[in-house]
């Protein structure tokens, strides 16, 4: 019997859905190893175990923080599990012992997010690309969500493509759970999600105002809280006077499960991902998407998604009015969506972990 360790300080972000989906499945997986899931003060009761051999601990450390790299380390050497699980590259790079790290995407590393202090920011993506380079060469194995993430971190780390595990990630299956928004539009298209520049939504606009000469009526339904980005990009739609774009908010499950199924289309804009969940939810409920062909997400959609240039306004108008205009289509991708969900599955990905870890822990034994 095995202690491991799970640093799941992230389980309430949106990268924490695969910290939450993991932790779920993995405690049905594993009734023989014992668990401890460091978790932040704010979040200790966010996820409850039901396996014994499941406990939670506080790590109320901040990301890139002295605390966590001093604290931190000095909670896992009094701990000393035979396995640490990283769920993200942020960590003490001084730690020893035997550990392996998920990295989901470099988008730390490759953007800017113009609602952050400039200075501020360069200076942690500096720490971030010696942070990964570290990890990368210190992990026993690097788990990635998609091929196209395993060859960014190849080449910026160069590693071994055997040292990085491939382990897709999944959608929930649809809610049955629904409860009508009350939205100002009789026919819409959407995004859920943040809001970071990245995520190419000031485009998205653009795109929407130009389909509004087609459909006057159409509306664009931004979904996710009003953050610092959602309200930066609130008031860029307001001094452009664009016209029927709505930001929700926060909205509830049952909420989002009626948005997803009566959009006309989910639109999803971003120039960079390291999985694209939200599109595959959307499939799930049975909406046509139209997505930005960068980095992974032709990887993760396969045929069931309408692609365009992420950064052509024109060719995002084209992909989305494609599905509006034409039934065949939308039908199509309907159908291809259901198909392309159902390829994907967290109980699988919690198994691979799984095995990961077994792997890991009888090389240790070895050395």
């Amino acid at each position: 019997m095995s202690h491991i360790a799970i640093d799941a300080r992230i389980i309430s972000t949106t990268t924490g859905r695969y910290v939450e989906r993991l932790l779920t499945y993995l405690q049905d997986i594993d009734t023989t190893n014992t668990y401890t899931i460091l978790v932040r003060q704010k979040d200790i009761d966010y996820w409850k175990p039901h396996n014994p051999n499941f406990t939670i601990r506080i790590a109320d450390y901040a990301d890139y923080s002295l605390a966590e790299q001093i604290k931190l380390k000095a909670l896992l050497d009094e701990l000393k599990p035979d396995l640490v699980h990283f769920c993200m590259p942020q960590q003490p790079i001084t730690y020893t012992g035997r550990h392996v790290t998920t990295v989901h995407d470099l988008t730390l590393l490759k953007t800017y997010n113009s609602d952050k202090n400039w200075l501020m920011f360069h200076f942690k993506q500096l720490v971030g690309r010696f942070v990964f380079w570290r990890v990368a060469h210190s992990s026993a194995q690097i788990i990635v969500p998609t091929k196209f993430t395993a060859q960014e971190l190849v080449r910026f780390a160069n590693i071994p493509t055997s040292k990085v595990t491939l382990t897709y990630e999944s959608a929930d299956p649809a809610q049955t759970t629904v409860k009508p928004y009350d939205t100002p539009f009789k026919r819409y298209i959407m995004y859920v999600g943040q809001q970071s520049d990245y995520k190419n939504i000031k485009r998205l606009g653009s795109a929407h105002q130009q389909l509004l000469a087609k459909y006057p009526d159409l509306g664009l339904i931004l979904v996710g809280k009003l953050n610092a980005s959602a309200q930066k990009n609130q008031r860029y739609f307001t001094k452009k006077q664009y016209n029927n774009i709505h930001f929700t908010g926060f909205v509830d499950d049952a909420q989002l499960a009626w948005l997803y199924q009566n959009t006309a289309t989910y639109v999803f804009p971003s120039l960079m991902e390291g999985f694209g969940l939200p599109g595959l939810e959307a499939m799930s409920y049975g909406a046509p998407v139209a997505s930005s062909n960068a980095t992974c997400l032709p990887e993760v959609y396969g045929d069931a998604a309408h692609y365009f240039n992420p950064k052509s306004v024109d060719d995002m108008a084209r992909a989305i009015d494609d599905i509006l205009r034409e039934v065949p289509l939308r039908t199509e991708l309907i159908k291809k969506g259901t198909l392309q969900v159902a390829k994907y599955s967290w109980k699988r990905m919690a198994e691979q972990t799984y095995e990961l870890y077994q792997q890991a822990l009888t090389s240790s034994a070895e050395r």
